[in-house]
């Protein structure tokens, strides 16, 4: 095996020029900008950033397109990229300012370069913890629809002011000191930067200081990634084996995404198959992540959840598992919208769930009796709620659903493994005490007080995650402000309970801001009514909205809830 150093100016250029190309058997671009932001702050301080790995051959590969559009090249196909995809990406993105073509992404990733930022290593945490979205759009959001800053929050500005890299906004982009990475890359003549930054003249003391600051993001072209190259004479299933193990070792892809490397070596244009039936499912607004896609064919293949036998499956047994994946998933996405009002994936604990409904439909045929529906409706309700998937083995926990569902069909015995892990089934005020946006109640909370009529408190809507337009996508709210409840000092937990939340709009949430309760509750009380209140749960006695009674606020509305979320349960399984 070869070892060379390259500058990533050069491997952005083989990129580029379609000298490098994408093996079937490697995952698509998944980064968020804020990985992005990440990677160009380690590369700045020359932090290491792992290797490449290429495979050169003349081998007739199954390829897949890269995020970002390839020029034309008589040598293209030649080097397969097996390692690095997502760091080239972003590279090529950010270095180019090239837009990357990535689902449920608008805008091309632009991040900026901070021309005042500290000396010395980082001052703030900026790692991304998870990739996991919220079931709505949080209400402190770093920014707006158009990419907009929340200028009036000043804490936020000071953080990302202590920041060297952040993800663009215009707010931040309007300020001297801030200032395009594409647009650094774009140009080795300092003079329009440094006039931008308010530099008029050599004499200025943040001059060099500027000067050198540029030079060394222009260095990150100069940073050499190891590139390590594998031997022509290698097999496909070969070298699928080595992509495997590398990224087992380094534990850089999910069990999935080597299951799937291992299929599509013996299932040319599989990729292509499962990215056509995602787009079938998001025009129904759900998105099925890959992985999911590749446990529903083991699902159907082998009757379990596991990928360990994928290797040895045989592929006609894995084609047929498709085919029965795809009919079992498409009863599972309207179950779950037209039965349970679960307008997308975001509002499920775990995405374990598609696969019981789709093994149920392919048992049954699609021939459920109204007893059954009801159970199973009951059954997906209250495991969702209580989080089934969510703690312990997530596989064995979906096996033994499936055990059950594959061995007898006995949809109501789906419930006894449910009552043995949690003990009892609804919903208690205490249950929500300390419990945020991450609990699987909260979603319940969301699927109650929708299912009562819940609207917008300005605008009338009721709520839907498929509004149109952003200014109308329904956010969580903090009813008593968390600025105003830090500075009286209640705990974080406290704060940020369930409790405190209630479902409106993007622009009303905007409106409303850090505003007082007592103020613009009684305003909407007012205007709306007070069954605009009374509908999510929220108290209609003034006094309880007051910070200094915010614990039994606090009090009072989780046992609304509670009492809410019990009575949706009840009525949508018919008990």
């Amino acid at each position: 095996m070869q070892q060379q150093n390259i500058p990533i100016a050069t491997l952005v250029d083989m990129y580029k020029r379609g000298e490098l190309r994408l093996p079937e058997i490697q995952r698509h671009y998944v980064w968020q900008s804020t990985r992005v932001r990440d990677l160009l702050d380690s590369l700045y301080r020359g932090y290491p950033s792992g290797s490449i790995l290429m495979w050169e051959t003349d081998e007739p590969v199954p390829t897949r397109d890269f995020a970002i559009a390839q020029d034309n090249n008589a040598f293209a196909g030649r080097k397969l990229l097996l390692d690095g995809q997502q760091r080239l990406t972003s590279l090529t993105a950010v270095l180019n300012g090239e837009p990357v073509s990535v689902r449920s992404r608008k805008r091309p990733i632009d991040i900026l370069f901070n021309l005042e930022h500290p000396d010395g290593p980082p001052t703030d945490v900026v790692e991304v913890d998870s990739d996991e979205v919220s079931p709505v759009l949080a209400d402190d959001e770093v920014t707006d629809e158009n990419g907009e800053d929340d200028e009036n929050d000043a804490g936020l500005q000071e953080k990302l002011n202590r920041r060297t890299f952040v993800v663009a906004s215009k707010n931040l982009a309007s300020q001297p000191h801030w200032i395009s990475v594409s647009e650094v890359f774009k140009t080795a003549n300092d003079a329009e930067l440094l006039e931008k930054a308010g530099i008029e003249s050599f004499k200025d003391p943040r001059f060099q200081k500027y000067s050198d600051r540029l030079k060394k993001l222009r260095a990150i072209k100069d940073y050499s990634y190891v590139v390590h190259v594998l031997e022509r004479g290698m097999s496909y299933e070969e070298v699928t084996e080595i992509f495997v193990r590398v990224n087992s070792l380094g534990a850089k892809l999910r069990s999935s995404d080597l299951a799937l490397a291992q299929i599509t070596s013996r299932w040319p244009n599989l990729l292509k198959e499962l990215e056509a039936f995602q787009d079938e499912c998001e025009q129904s607004w759900f998105t099925i992540d890959l992985g999911q896609l590749v446990r529903a064919i083991v699902v159907f293949a082998t009757k379990q959840c596991l990928f360990r036998t994928v290797a040895s499956t045989p592929v006609d047994t894995l084609k047929a598992g498709w085919e029965e994946a795809k009919e079992g998933l498409r009863f599972a996405i309207n179950f779950l919208r037209a039965n349970a009002g679960i307008e997308d994936e975001s509002l499920l604990s775990s995405p374990m769930f598609i696969h019981v409904l789709a093994a149920i439909s392919r048992v049954k045929d699609n021939k459920l009796t109204s007893e059954e529906q009801s159970k199973l409706l009951h059954w997906l309700l209250v495991a969702n709620a209580r989080g089934r998937y969510s703690r312990g083995s997530t596989e064995t926990l979906l096996n033994e659903d499936l055990n059950i569902i594959f061995r007898s069909g006995d949809i109501g015995t789906l419930m006894e493994p449910v009552k043995r892990q949690f003990g009892r089934l609804h919903i208690e005020p205490g249950d929500l005490a300390a419990r945020g946006v991450n609990s699987p109640l909260f979603s319940l909370a969301y699927l109650a007080l929708k299912a009562a009529g819940a609207k917008d408190w300005y605008s009338g809507l009721g709520l839907s995650l498929t509004h149109q337009g952003k200014l109308h996508f329904i956010q969580w709210h903090h009813i008593l402000p968390k600025s105003l409840l830090k500075t009286y000092g209640y705990e974080t937990g406290e704060i940020n309970e369930i409790a405190n939340m209630a479902f409106i709009t993007g622009q009303t949430n905007r409106r409303i801001s850090n505003k007082e309760a007592t103020g613009y509750l009684a305003d909407i009380v007012a205007k709306q009514g007070a069954s605009t209140l009374e509908s999510q749960c929220v108290p209609t006695d003034s006094a309880l909205w007051s910070i200094d009674r915010y614990k039994d606020f606090l009090n009072y509305r989780r046992e609304a809830l509670a009492n809410k979320m019990n009575a949706f349960l009840a009525s949508k399984a018919g008990l």
